[in-house]
């Protein structure tokens, strides 16, 4: 999977000398991340907490629209 990741962000860095200005950022940012995630045990960031679904109380009754 290593090698996977690295050959990802080595197309990325090839197709970034050829890109404008904006993509070119664009494309060495996912370099980046395919290094990180090409590293044992990296990860390019740790996943967010689940999200919640507030009671339906708080939905229940009168109020304001």
């Amino acid at each position: 999977m290593e090698e996977f990741y690295s050959g990802f962000a080595q197309r990325a860095r090839d197709l970034a000398e050829r890109a404008d200005p904006f993509t070119r950022r664009r494309l060495l940012d996912l370099a980046k991340r395919y290094d990180a995630k090409s590293k044992p045990g990296g990860s390019a960031r740790p996943l967010p907490p689940p999200r919640t679904t507030p009671p339906a109380t708080l939905f229940a009754g009168p109020g304001e629209a």
